[in-house]
């Protein structure tokens, strides 16, 4: 069926890892999973990722090339591994925020800068409406929090609309690993995983999700084209460690 203008009605459903369920309840699932895992978060990312997971963060700062001064703004910023990791490169007459939808993870990445003497600010909010005036920001990052999101593209606007001309965002990601490693990697992904989730969390199921999840995730030549369509005039990408994850720029040229 299509409506009155001959176009395609709107899904009223998305995915939530393999499964589908409504648009308006991902989120609500989104944060249940987060608000499971949040206690030991940052010691499954070491365990999970071998420890790589801090080489993929450094080096989608370094490609940031942040100055002294600049207006950052850190997405889904979670536990704040990478809000951290940029505090000293914005400096003290620069400004840092960092945003997330679930409070519990916000909570744990602000008071880790606090307690190390950056100011920040942090702020509750959804990366699909983000609560910035256009043109804000010189910097935006964004890791491992797009695929989490029901429309990736109204993300990705918002994005764009509070960069200022010249600006450029960031998005590390899971991805699409190459061909010869992917049966080991479902090995790993849909075996492994869950059984690490449940004996570090007592939560299996959210590390399942997190496998599904990467399956429904764009690949890298897929989610350039999604950045081009919300407006970024340079997109580029490098994919890491056999295409588990990948970095992709997108620079505001208007």
């Amino acid at each position: 069926m299509t409506n009155s203008t001959g176009n395609n009605p709107e899904p009223t459903t998305t995915h939530f890892g393999f499964e589908s369920v409504p648009q308006a309840d991902k989120a609500r699932r989104v944060k249940a999973v987060f608000d499971s895992v949040a206690p030991r978060y940052d010691l499954m990312n070491d365990l999970m990722s071998l420890g790589l997971h801090r080489v993929w963060k450094a080096i989608a700062i370094s490609q940031a090339a942040i100055r002294p001064g600049q207006s950052v703004l850190d997405v889904a910023s979670g536990t704040g591994d990478l809000a951290l990791a940029m505090a000293p490169r914005v400096g003290p007459t620069g400004r840092l925020v960092m945003t997330d939808i679930n409070p519990s993870m916000l909570a744990k990445g602000r008071d880790r800068l606090l307690d190390a003497g950056y100011p920040v600010t942090a702020m509750v909010c959804d990366a699909e409406q983000l609560p910035f005036e256009d043109a804000s920001f010189d910097r935006v990052t964004l890791a491992f929090g797009l695929r989490n999101m029901t429309h990736k593209d109204k993300a990705l606007q918002e994005l764009f609309r509070v960069l200022r001309p010249g600006g450029k965002c960031l998005i590390l990601e899971f991805s699409k690993v190459l061909p010869p490693f992917e049966k080991l990697y479902d090995h790993y992904s849909f075996k492994v995983l869950p059984s690490i989730g449940r004996w570090v969390t007592g939560d299996a199921q959210s590390y399942r999700y997190l496998a599904e999840s990467i399956r429904m995730h764009p690949g890298p030549q897929e989610l350039a084209e999604l950045m081009r369509q919300a407006g970024f005039g340079v997109v580029r990408f490098q994919q890491m460690s056999a295409g588990v994850v990948a970095i992709h720029q997108g620079v505001k040229t208007i």
